[in-house]
């Protein structure tokens, strides 16, 4: 625990750990209520993971662009920006989803929210890249931490406000967290301090091509992919089972069980080299997928959830230190939001073909089939030769 206080007691930690908890529920509210609600609203799985897909790629587009642009001025326009026009476009797709039967309009305007939606992991996580290297590893162990703990809490206060109300209560709830997590991180101390770096002149994808960020990048799209399956298997298998309410408390389970992980692992001190590491953690994420397809008892698939779910946590830290070790210094905030984009943008390409998978005779067990092949997919390409970085071979 005593490498978790040295973290808490740094400058603007609080803030960084609390607001950033904050403005990061609506990352694990928003898709899960919107795939809810145009479910009950249209009838169709499909149609929920095509609008929670659309999402999920319109923020993937949007998070490097504005990336680039905080790092050149700053995160704290974009962030006070956003604390205004995600709430709004939020209540359009509320509005868009009860009173339209038009697919068009639904995914128009969730491409719209998708865009709008706040750069808050990136601009954290590259803060947290700027303090003493010699606690970073446990700084981004305990972000990490915190993050799945945003997914426990997510899609917990999702399934209970789905029951007591509606999906729509969980979006409302998420509009007003993002504006107390941005506006928490906007005028912290470690963002005043925050000084850009003089930028090179260089094309949109200069930073995905540096050496070791493509395998980082490949490896963490397959992973997010089946993420994205899985988010969608498990509310067809709780709806399935008859019990539509277990989807966020199995959701939860599963985030619960990287939350204990990530903090045995944020506890350690390791000398294996941070890609051996890596791919260790994907491996072990794949292995805890393997039995998911061939179970039918809810409490059985929680339980195997939660075991599978301790790689996950370690897994994202190792992925970050690796991107913070391989980033340039004028575009570590940008490189992190390559992270936030394959995450929700490759976790919505999952989410949509898991739905999809969900409506064929493949069923629930296809799409869990599906994650599985993707965790394994994302070893293979750690294995792969390639252009590393000498520093981290």
């Amino acid at each position: 625990m005593r490498q978790y206080l040295t973290v808490w007691r740094l400058p603007s930690a609080p803030v960084l750990l609390v607001a950033g908890f904050a403005g990061r529920l609506p990352s694990a509210m928003v898709p899960l209520a919107l795939l809810l609600m145009v479910q009950q609203q249209t009838g169709s799985y499909a149609v929920a993971g095509l609008a929670s897909a659309t999402y999920g790629i319109a923020m993937a587009v949007m998070a490097p662009v504005l990336g680039r642009l905080a790092d050149r001025r700053g995160p704290r326009l974009v962030l006070l920006t956003q604390s205004i026009t995600y709430p709004l476009l939020l209540a359009v797709l509320a509005a868009a989803v009860l009173t339209s039967t038009s697919t068009a309009v639904i995914l128009a305007a969730s491409a719209a929210a998708g865009l709008s939606t706040p750069l808050v992991s990136g601009t954290v996580r590259a803060l947290w890249s700027r303090v003493d290297e010699r606690v970073r590893p446990t700084a981004f162990a305990l972000d990490a931490t915190t993050t799945e703990l945003v997914f426990v809490a997510g899609p917990t206060t999702v399934a209970t406000l789905t029951l007591l109300a509606s999906p729509v209560a969980a979006i409302a709830l998420a509009g007003v967290f993002t504006v107390v997590g941005t506006l928490g991180i906007a005028f912290s101390g470690a963002m005043r301090a925050w000084r850009p770096v003089v930028a090179v002149q260089k094309s949109l994808f200069a930073t995905v091509t540096v050496p070791g960020m493509p395998r980082v990048l490949v490896s963490g799209t397959a992973l997010m992919l089946g993420f994205g399956a899985i988010e969608v298997a498990v509310p067809a298998f709780a709806d399935a089972a008859g019990s539509p309410g277990l989807s966020g408390v199995l959701l939860g389970v599963w985030s619960l069980g990287s939350v204990a992980g990530g903090l045995w692992f944020g506890a350690r001190v390791l000398s294996t080299s941070l890609p051996r590491l890596y791919r260790w953690g994907l491996l072990g994420t794949t292995i805890g997928m393997l039995p998911l397809a061939a179970v039918s008892s809810p409490l059985l698939l929680g339980a195997l959830l939660f075991l599978g779910g301790t790689a996950i946590a370690p897994t994202l830290t190792v992925q970050s230190s690796l991107v913070g070790s391989i980033a340039p210094a004028d575009a570590t905030t940008e490189a992190f939001t390559w992270l936030s984009t394959i995450a929700f943008g490759a976790s919505a390409v999952g989410a949509a073909i898991g739905g999809a998978l969900v409506e064929t005779s493949y069923g629930v067990g296809g799409a869990l089939v599906l994650a599985t092949a993707a965790a394994a997919l994302a070893v293979v390409v750690t294995l792969l030769p390639g252009r590393r970085v000498p520093a981290l071979a």
